[in-house]
Parts: C-alpha cells; structure tokens; sequence
C-alpha cells in the first residue's frame, strides 16, 4: 500500500500526466480506497496522494469522472467517521472543496444525495464534511439541467427540491448545530430561509439547554441572510416557553422534583448567554436592532422576562437608550390601564382572556438577574429611576405639593411610578455593585427636587433602609453628605428623611454625632423651615433614644425589627450617654419656646410623643413646659381672665401675628400630665415602693393641677368682654383689630376645649365635674356662635370651623359614653351631659371633623394623631358607635323633637361620619375593611372568618343601610330628606365595591337597585344622580350597560318631549326615577356612560386591528380561532348597534339648550369616528380577505344611515334655531336671551356642530372606499348631507317670500326682518 501511495505521489510531481492516468487505471476502486484510508489514517502525504489521484482522474473522461466520484463517497464517510486526525480531515476536506467544480452534473447530484442521506440517517457525527456540502450545492445549482424522476430540472430547482427534502427530514439533535452553520455558506432565496429557520426552531425543544446558546449565535449570523424578524421571535418564543414551563413546575409544588425538566439556574445562565450574543449581534448589525425594536411594537406589549431582560440589555447601546425606555414606558403604561379597563368591566372580562401583567414581567427579570445577569443590572436601574422620574407626583399649581399620603396606588401613573421603586428596591437587595449607585441617585434627587414632591423617592430610601440598615453602613458618607442640605430642605422631605434614617443612627455614632452637629446650625437658621427642621429632627431623636428605666408603652416598638439588627451597638452607652444626649437635646429645644409659633407649635405636639416613648425624662418636659404656663398664668386668684392674652400675640408694622399657641401650649401639658398620670397609678398598682422621684413628681404635679383647676374655675366665671370679645367685637380680617379679636377667639375657644377634655378626665364621671364642663361648654358656644353670625354677615364667607383641640381617644371616649354607655353607676352623671344637645352636636361634629382629617391628609391632629395603628382603632370605634346612633334612633324621631330646624341633624352628621370611614378605610386600609366591619357589631363572631362570613358581614350592614334607603322613600315626598337620601346612596356605593361580583350578593344588590330607580319617582335630581350613578357602577361589573342606556333614553325621550312639537312620543316609563325634573340630569349621565361604552368598543377595535396587523405579518399563531376574532366582532357591533339606537332616542328629545345638548354634539361625532374605525378595521380585513364583511355589520350601516344621520341633521337645526329663536325673544324673556348667546358662544368656541358634520362626512367617505373593496354597496342607505354652514330651508323661505308679498308696498326692511322668523316657527309647529 505504501509503494502504490509513493508511486502515486512520484509520478504526480512528474511532468506529464499519460503515466500517472495509465497507473491510476491500473488500479481497482477498492485498492484506490484502501490508499486513501492508509494515508488519511497515518496523516503522511495524505494531500499530496489525492492531488496525484485528482490528476490521474481527469474529469474529461467518463472513467476518470466515476474515479473522483469514489474518491468523494469514500472521503465524506471517512472524515465523518472522527478516526483522523482533525488537521487531516481539514485537509481532505479543503482539496475536496477546491476539485468540486470539476464533477459533472449526475456526480454532483448523486454526491449531494449522498449528503442528504447521510444527515437524515444521523451519520453526520462531528459535522466536519459538511463544510463541503455547501460547495456541492452551489457546483450544482451552476448545472443546467439533471434528470430527477423521469423528466428533468435544472440545477437551481435541483438545489431547491435537495433542500426541502433536508429540511422535511428528521434531524439528529447534535447535527443541529453543524447543519446551521453549514447553511450559512449556502446561496438561499428567502422562502428557503424561512423553512430552514422554522425547521431549526422546530428543533430547539429537542436538544440539550446547554446547546442553545451556540446555536442561537449561529442563528444571528445566518440573520445577515434574512428574516431577521423571524430568528429574534423564535428565540424569545423558545425562552418564553421555557419560563412557562418552569413556573407551572413550581406552581406544582416539589411533587415531581426527580421529573423536574430543567433546572432553573442552568436555564437562566443560558438565557444570559444567548442575550450576550443577541446584544453582540446588534451592536454589529443595526438592521437585527431596528428589527427587533419594530418586532416588540407590533407584538402588542406581548412581554415576558427574557425579552424585557434583552431590551434591558439592548438599551446599553447608546443609539437604542432612548427608544427602549420609550418602548417600555409605553408598554407599562398601557399594560396597567388595560388592567383597569378590564377590571371595570364585565362585557370585556367575558370577552377576553385574563390579561398578561407587564409590571408582573419585569419584576420576574428583577428576580432573574440574580443569576449573574450583570449586563440587564444597569438597565434595570435606569429604567426604575426613568419610571419614578417621570411618573413621580407632580408640583400642582402655585408650586402647592398634592397630598401624597394615601397608601394605595390607583392610577396608571401612580401603579407605574410604584413600579419603578420596586425594581429598584428589589435590585439593591439582590445586587451588591449597584447599591451605590442606586443610594447616592435617591439621595440627590431628595436634595434636588425641592420644587416636586418626593415622596415616592422618601418611601423607596425608607424601604431601602428598613431592608438592609447593617449594608448601608458602608454608604453612609452619602447620608452624611446629604444632612448637610436639610436646612435648605422643604420641611416634608426633612421629616420623611430623618424618620427613615433612624434605624441607622441606632447602628452608626458617627451618622448620629453628624445629624447632631447639622441640626444645631439649623436650630440659628434664618429660615424659619431650618429651624423647624432641627426641631423635627431633635424630636425624633428623642423619641427614638430611649433613656435606661423608661416605662414600656404600646408606642415604643421601633421601626426596624430585630432581625434587621441585632444588637444595639450602643447598650454599653444606655446608661449615662443616652439620658445626657437627651437632656442636652432637651436644652437646645428650649430655645425654642422664644421663636416662632410655628416652631412652638412643632415642640408642643411633639413633647407627648417623647414622654410616652421615654418617660424618663417626665422630670425635664414637665418643669419646661410649667416654667411656660406660668408665664401667662395670672396667679392673683380674682383677677378675670386666669390667662393672659396680651404677650401671645405680637404686631409688626401693621400685621397683627401669633406668638404663642397657649391653648397648644395647655393641650400638650394637659396631656402629658394625664399620661404621666395614668402611668403612674397603672405602675403603683404593680408595685406598691418605688420613692425615688416621688417629690419632684409630686411638685410640678400638685403645680399643675393648682393651676388647672384655678383656670377651670375662673374661666367659667369669666364673660366674653373679660377678653375683649362680645357681640359688637369686629372680626373682620381685613382690619388689625379684627385679626387680634380673630386671634383672641381661637385661642379663648382652644383652651375651652382643653380645660372640657381636662375636666372630663377628672371628673371621673362625678356629676358635679360634668355640670362644671357643660359650663366650660356653654361659654365656648356661646362665642363659637359669635363667630359664625359675625362670619356670616361677611363678604367673603369663613373658613370650616376652627380644628378642635380635642384629642383623638378622648373623642372617641366621650362619643362612646354619650350614646353607648348605660352602666347604671354612670347614667346620672352622662344624663347632664346628654340632656345638652347642642352639646351632643358639638361632640359627633368634632368626632366627624377628626374622621375628615384621616381622610384627607392621613392622619390628626393631637397625641396619636400620626400613629397609623391608633387612628384605624379610633375609625373601627367611631364606626360602631356612630352606626348604633343612626340605626336605633331614626331621624324621623329626631326631627319632630326638634323645636327648631337646624341644618343637618345628628343623624345627618352620623352618616356623613360613616360614610366618611368607609372612605377612608377603602382607600388607606384596603386590607382591614373586613376587620373595621367586624366591629361594628360587637356580638359578631370574628374568629375564623372565610370570604363567604366577609361578604355575608358587608351585605348585612348594606341591607341596614338599603332598609334606611327604603324608610325614606316610603313616605311622602315633603317628608323626604334629601340629604340623609344622598348619603346613604353614597354609603351604599362605597360598599358595594367590597362585594365581589360573582357573588350571590353583588346580584341581590343590583336587583335591589334597578327595584328602586323603577319605582322611586321623586323630583330630586342630586338624589336621582347618586342613585342612577350606583347603578351604573354596579351594572358594568355584571353586564354591559347598553341595554339599560336603551331604556334611560327611551324614558328621557318621554319625559321631555320631542323636538318636533306635533310629534306624539310613546308613553312607556322603564324607570320612575327619570322624570320632567330629574331627566337632564340622568341625560348627562347616560351621556357620560355611552362614552365609556363607546371607550370599551374603541379599545377593541385597536386591539383587533393590531391582531389583524400581526397575523399579517405572520406573528400571531396559526391556531388562533375564527370564532373566537368573530365573537369580538359581533359584540363590537351588536353594543354599537344598541348605542346607535339610545343616540337616535335621544337625539329626538327635546333637550334643554346647555350643557345638556353641548354634551351630546360632543358624544356624537366620537360616535362616528369609531364607526370610521371600525369601517377602516373591515377594509383592512377585505384587503387581506376579500369578500368577508358580516352581515350584522351591513345592518349596523343601515342603522346609522336611516336611524342616526338625517336625526343629528334634524338636531343641529333643533339647536341654532333654540339659538336665534332665544336671541329673537329678548323683550319677552332677558334670562331666555342670556342662555341663548351663552349657548351660542359656547357652540362657536367648541366647535361642536362643525366637528359632528365632519365626523359623519369622513364616515361616508370610509363607507365609499370600503363599498368598492367589498363590493357591496353601503351608500344606499345613506342620504346626502344638507347641514351646511350655508344652507335654504325651504319652508322658511317659502313662508319669507309669502308674507314679503303681502306687505310689499307698506312694510319697511326693518320690519320684514323682524317678521321673518314668525312663519318659521309656525312652519316647524306644522
């Protein structure tokens, strides 16, 4: 064998070829094989002996032709077979590829079959041959004809019909990779392209996780061929499908852990890696950018983690930065308010499948990047900050900040916002490289943003530092930095800053001795914001720092928990250092009580918090806030009044100002003392010894308590005219004096509110305490009632009334004993206070006012005012009590007992109370409305309470509720309160919304509802408005309102007439509560719900013609049914259809000229418009599906041709003609005329018929275009516009020229033209 390899080799190098050819052919085929093996196998001269064979074999002749075809059925098999070395192989396989060209057509074929077998057989082991394929191909498709079956084709359909049969055959899974990177060197058309892309798609399931990625990169290179598109959404689809796989596994629960497919962390790190070279891919190519950014456009928003983790990574290129996030935004945006749409409603819940979360998405990719992702962490960071930054709260007008305090989220752009700090959160617990970053950016846009609100920014510091306090330690050069700025900061901010630092100063001495050094400057600032900041930050401090042998209280639990830290780093400090820090705090505080009262008030609501969480420092609180009282205090014991008013206020220039708060300054000592008080008594019944302090605490008590009750005293005996204040005082604001008696009021009021709560306390329900506090009651009445009579008289009328001063748990006591205690040892007592019902009032308002507070800002005024848990427990209280009072004492009893109508009576103000609660509660504690309903009832059974008990608790209150509803409008209607009617709509409302609309309940509701608005037929129309918006709130969760919109207008149509004045309307009534009185109201808002009807329907097309667009493109999947599109099809039209129907009724009605018929010109042409649209989406379809328009839509056509169109023409000269007609009469009627050019001017601003004239024409003209591509004609049964800005009415003219006749000779100009419009009106009566 070796002497036949070397005589091949020597007669090769040889000058002529005849030898080598005549040795060759000597040979057999098998003895030519087995010299080939010989050589491959050992590597000598393997090149250089195939060169001699090539030579010997000339392709010119039929023998030498067949001999290279052996040569290249042997070599193929032989390179596949792994037994040579990988350099020989490469050899073979390169001068194989250089002598392709040379095979003839027949050889070419049958060597490519050769291939194409090989492959479908899986004997293409290490791929190494196919490198040769390519080549064979190409050599082929040169060829111009071969003979296949029994006819013939030419070389390029050859390749064709090869590649087909390729890829229509079984692959083995670990020639998927050779195969796609062997067709990278092969010439494809672009339909080849995609059936090889769909075959290796096809095959990614098959193979092993950890082949993906370089297949996907061999996949993005064959990209540069063509159907980008498709490679970038096979790949996402792949992962998409993976990430579903794995979380319906671990949905499952560990029940089949050994059959667990994939595991999770090998399949993340591949999806990292296929993202590195997708990003590598499109960094290289910017067509694969530009493709995949339109490909996630048109999907619709359709997200899941891999492709957000891939725009992440994407957006790290500097030219896709901008778009990705916009991309994004847009996504979020729209993903939250098709939420909220679906939600509101029942007609597209049915219709569509439950809704694809985005914001669900992005926090997976959060989750997921922990898997070494570092290339998305950047852009999950930027993209956090870009949705806080521009979904964050907005400055309203005059710079005001909006009140951010309510906890939960609801708008699009508040969820999204909401959003943004999750990400980022979630990123700084998960990653440590980036938590620096995301630290110092929070931290400058708290220092930066001062004109913004920045709460949201306040709330994610706060998580951050509640999460991980010990991590922060290493950035705490950044916080320290930043205190450096908070007396240039807005109050707000520095109170949300330094209460979310504070679990940091317990661990860190420097941060603390930084904060200390900083609020001292800011304690001499010259802005008065520093130096409230300073005292805000020393409270906290204090209450934060507890001094060794504090008294526990409720209050005391910190904010940080103690698995967030451990140890308190400072316990060996606790004894000495904690109690000098305070007592030193304490002393730089009093400086205060010199400044302003703004500061002073600050300090007085913020000693009691300090005493209850360390009541160690009683003793210094105590003696400060005496050492004040004592100030103002006139101890001459006959001098009237006990407190002197002249040093709290202070005039600059002309301004008269408040100095001192002195009924706060009372309030804060009275509370404290009381505290101190209980808390003693509580300790002494514990443990009877304890002397040390005892008579220091028994000095400033006795002081106090002297000094109390000597003010108690002489403040009843003091008349208004001992403070300057009687009936001929002047409370004008605009005068010096008026302000000081103003001044003077509230102070006088305030420390009658203090000295009642004081004296209640005291009393201890002892029936001489509480004639002395009906006293204290009576003088604050009476001058309260000064107060509203002088308001009264005003231009400019008062403000509410002044907050009380009341406390929180003191209110809620004293409601609490005056309606529900009845223990016999305490009736006498209470019956003194009951039989006041001034007094009565007084107490349920201030109950009420402190409810509105939560409601408005969050939190109350006064001690536990700011405490969520304390307020929540005082809203539950309220809520029994004050449902107790309504229930058991109806108003009906009330209001005959009353000597005197007063404006709303205690039943009035229960409800507004109550329903002030729910509000409250729905919108701050969504969680514990169930728990707030529970105590309404004190014998319900709160144990193990399931949904079903929660429903069936929040129906039994709405069934009280509905029979109250029901007492009222079973009377007559002069016995009808309208008020007590409207709040208990609006309780009703608000309860309703806990009902869950698939419950056996919400459907009682409803048909309760719908029982009423049947059957209640009284001319109140704020009542009526609340009672049809209830029922339209409740119908949408149940149905699609268009048919009950059908029967309003039907009703409304009745009850107004037509506006053709001989025209008789039907008779019919669907509901009494639509009457002559109420029915413009119920216009409005059947108005309002066609356009949220006709937003749901606009909405559905949008959606139908992206899905149209996609399915189009090829996007969408085949298996989507007809049916299922045709079922949104149907139900667009039939609500359309049903709407047309409502408008044509209301149309016809004789509609008042306002706001009435504004609103309806303005529903008409969005009418219209989404019937363009929907006529556009059916063009779009015949374009693609010729011949396929519905017949129902035919009819919708029909509809608005003869129902819709010449009716609004109709209208519009209903509505100039109100016009003129109303200008004409002037003499008659001046308030006529007024509403007239009001109306017209309002026509002309809005452009209200212009734009329904052009809405329809632009209807017609789609109409047109969609006639000739469907070839049915639609314009049949439409009739040519007449409502032109210039236009002849017939009749008009005709009756114009008549009377023109008439009185030609004796008739001036001016008179005809006062005659003219007379025949008209006559003509429109006829």
């Amino acid at each position: 064998m070796k002497a036949d390899m070397d005589k091949i080799v020597t007669l090769s190098d040889g000058e002529g070829t005849a030898e080598l050819q005549k040795y060759i052919s000597s040979l057999t085929d098998d003895q030519l094989v087995k010299v080939i093996t010989n050589c491959a196998l050992k590597g000598n001269n393997v090149g250089a002996t195939l060169k001699g064979i090539f030579k010997g074999s000339p392709s010119s002749s039929v023998e030498g032709s067949r001999r290279r075809l052996v040569v290249y059925e042997h070599c193929v098999p032989l390179c596949e077979s792994g037994d040579l070395q990988t350099e020989v192989a490469a050899d073979v396989i390169g001068l194989l590829m250089l002598e392709t060209h040379t095979l003839s057509g027949p050889a070419l074929a049958k060597l490519a079959s050769l291939f194409v077998d090989a492959i479908k057989s899986g004997k293409m082991g290490c791929g190494k041959s196919l490198e040769l394929f390519p080549t064979v191909l190409t050599a082929l498709s040169a060829c111009e004809a071969l003979s296949y079956g029994k006819g013939e084709l030419s070389g390029e359909e050859y390749k064709k019909q090869l590649i087909n049969s390729l890829c229509s055959s079984r692959w083995e899974a670990q020639s998927v990779i050779h195969l796609t990177t062997m067709f990278r060197d092969v010439p494809l058309a672009s339909e080849e392209l995609l059936f090889l892309v769909e075959k290796v798609f096809r095959m990614f399931p098959k193979l092993d996780l950890q082949e993906i990625p370089p297949l996907v990169y061999q996949l993005l290179l064959l990209s540069a061929k063509g159907c980008r598109k498709q490679i970038l959404d096979g790949i996402v689809g792949f992962f998409k499908e993976q990430d579903l796989q794995q979380e319906d596994e671990q949905k499952d629960g560990d029940l089949d852990l050994e059959v667990q497919s994939i595991p999770q962390d090998q399949l993340r790190h591949v999806e990292g890696t296929s993202i590195l070279h997708i990003v590598f891919a499109v960094r290289l190519d910017h067509e694969l950018g530009r493709e995949f950014l339109k490909s996630f456009k048109t999907s619709n928003g359709d997200m899941c983690p891999f492709s957000v983790a891939l725009l992440l990574s994407v957006a790290r290129i500097q030219r896709y930065e901008e778009q990705v996030f916009d991309l994004l935004k847009a996504a979020i945006v729209k993903s939250f308010k098709d939420e909220q749409l679906l939600q509101g409603s029942k007609f597209l819940q049915d219709l569509l499948p439950a809704h694809c979360s985005v914001a669900k998405m992005i926090l997976a990719t959060v989750q997921n990047s922990v898997f070494g992702w570092d290339h998305v962490t950047q852009g999950l960071v930027q993209l956090g900050f870009f949705l806080m930054d521009t979904f964050g709260a907005k400055a309203g007008p005059f710079g005001k900040t909006p009140d951010a305090s309510a906890s939960v989220a609801r708008s699009p752009s508040q969820l999204t916002c909401k959003l943004g700090g999750q990400v980022l959160l979630q990123g700084f617990k998960m990653h440590e490289p980036i938590r620096g970053e995301i630290l110092e950016q929070v931290l400058n846009r708290l220092v930066t943003k001062t004109a913004s609100p920045v709460n949201h920014y306040l709330e994610l510091f706060s998580d951050i530092v509640a999460s991980a306090p010990l991590n922060l330690l290493e950035s705490s050069s950044k916080v320290t930095e930043t205190f450096d700025y908070l007396s240039h900061l807005p109050l707000a901010t520095v109170q949300g800053l330094l209460k979310a630092v504070q679990p940091l100063l317990k661990v860190s001495m420097s941060l603390k001795d930084a904060l200390i050094l900083v609020l001292r400057k800011a304690m001499f600032s010259s802005q008065l914001d520093g130096r409230k900041s300073a005292v805000t930050g020393f409270l906290l401090l204090l209450k934060n720092f507890k001094v060794l042998g504090s008294l526990a209280s409720s209050q005391c639990s910190q904010a940080v928990s103690s698995s967030q830290i451990q140890v308190d780093v400072h316990s060996r400090y606790n004894t000495a250092a904690n109690e000098a820090f305070c007592l030193e705090i304490l002393s730089s505080l009093r400086r205060c009580l010199s400044q302003q009262a703004d500061v002073r008030l600050m300090l007085y609501e913020g000693f009691y918090e300090v005493l209850r969480r360390n009541s160690q420092l009683a003793s210094s609180i105590m003696q400060t806030l005496l050492s004040q009282v004592k100030r103002y205090y006139e101890p001459e014991q006959d001098l009237l009044p006990p407190l002197k008013l002249e040093p709290c206020i202070t005039a600059h220039g002309d301004q008269v100002y408040l100095q001192e708060p002195l009924a706060h300054l009372l309030s804060c000592t009275v509370h404290c003392l009381l505290w101190l008080q209980s808390m003693r008594h509580s300790a002494n019944h514990r443990a009877g010894d304890s002397d040390d302090d005892d008579d220091e605490e028994e000095g400033y008590q006795s002081d106090l308590q002297t000094i109390l009750e000597s003010v108690t005293r002489r403040m009843i005996k003091s008349e208004l005219e001992d403070f300057e204040l009687d009936k001929s005082a002047e409370f004008s604001m605009g005068s010096s004096v008026g302000v000081k008696n103003s001044i003077y009021a509230a102070l006088v009021m305030g420390l009658y509110e203090v000295l009642m709560e004081y004296n209640f306390i005291k009393a201890n329900y002892s029936k001489s305490g509480f004639e002395e506090l009906i006293e204290l009651f009576n003088r604050y009445h009476k001058l309260s009632e000064i107060l509203k009579e002088k308001s009264g008289k005003g231009r400019v009328p008062s403000n509410k009334s002044p907050r009380s001063l009341l406390s929180m748990s003191f209110t809620s006591t004293l409601v609490t004993a005056l309606f529900r205690e009845n223990s016999q040892s305490k009736e006498e007592a209470l019956s003194v206070l009951r039989a006041s019902g001034e007094f009565v009032r007084y107490v349920v308002s201030v109950a009420v006012q402190k409810i509105q507070q939560l409601e408005e800002m969050g939190h109350t005024d006064g001690p536990d005012g700011q405490n969520v848990d304390r307020t929540f427990r005082f809203l539950c209280d309220m809520t029994s009590v004050l449902m107790w009072r309504y229930t058991n004492i109806p108003s009906v009893v009330e209001e005959s007992a009353k000597k005197e109508k007063r404006s709303s009576s205690l039943s009035l103000l229960c409800l507004d109370g109550l329903l002030r609660i729910f509000t409250t509660c729905q919108q701050r504690h969504t969680e514990k409305m169930t728990q707030l309903l529970s105590t309404m009832d004190i014998e319900e059974d709160e144990a193990n309470m399931d949904d079903g008990n929660v429903t069936e608790m929040n129906y039994f209150y709405i069934r009280q509720f509905q029979r109250a509803l029901f007492t009222q409008l079973s009377g007559d209607e002069e016995e009808f309160n309208s008020k007590e009617a409207q709040l208990l709509v609006s309780i009703l409302t608000v309860l309703s919304r806990q009902l869950k609309p698939s419950s056996q309940q919400f459907l009682q509701m409803i048909t309760w509802t719908v029982k009423i608005c049947k059957e209640t037929s009284f001319e109140d129309s704020t009542f009526a408005k609340g009672l049809l918006s209830l029922l339209f709130h409740l119908h949408v969760l149940y149905k699609s309102p268009v048919s009950l919109l059908l029967e309003l207008c039907q009703d409304i149509h009745c009850q107004l007439g037509d506006i053709d004045q001989d025209v008789e309307v039907e008779k019919q009534s669907h509901f009494a509560i639509v009457n002559l009185k109420t029915a413009p109201t119920a216009a409005l808002l059947v108005l309002s719900q066609i356009n949220r009807v006709l937003d749901e329907v606009d909405w559905l097309i949008a959606r139908k013609k992206t899905q149209t667009a996609s399915e189009r493109l090829g996007v969408a999947d085949a298996t989507q049914m007809p049916a299922d599109q045709d079922r949104v099809e149907k139900a667009v039209t039939l609500q359309l259809g049903t709407l047309l129907t409502a408008l044509n009724e209301l149309v016809q009605t004789a509609l008042l000229l306002g706001s009435c018929t504004i609103t309806l010109l303005k529903e008409l042409p969005r009418t219209y418009t989404i019937l363009t649209t929907l006529v556009k989406y059916y063009i779009q379809v015949c374009g693609s599906l010729p011949g396929s328009l519905p017949a129902r839509f035919e009819k919708l056509v029909k509809l608005s041709g003869t129902h819709l169109t010449p009716q609004c023409y109709s209208f519009i000269t209903y509505v100039q003609s109100g016009e003129i007609n109303g200008a004409d009469d002037k003499k008659k009627k001046k308030k006529g005329e007024v509403n007239a050019v009001a109306l017209a001017k309002l026509l002309r601003e809005t452009k209200a018929i212009p734009n329904l004239i052009f809405s329809i024409e632009q209807y017609e003209k789609y109409l047109i275009t969609l006639s000739k591509k469907s070839k049915v004609n639609l314009m049949q049964y439409m009739k040519l516009s007449t409502s032109r800005d210039f236009r002849i009415n017939a009749a008009t003219l005709d009756a114009a020229l008549q009377e023109q006749d008439d009185t030609q000779e004796e008739a001036t100009e001016s008179q005809n033209i006062e005659k003219t419009p007379e025949p008209k009106q006559k003509r429109r009566k006829q």
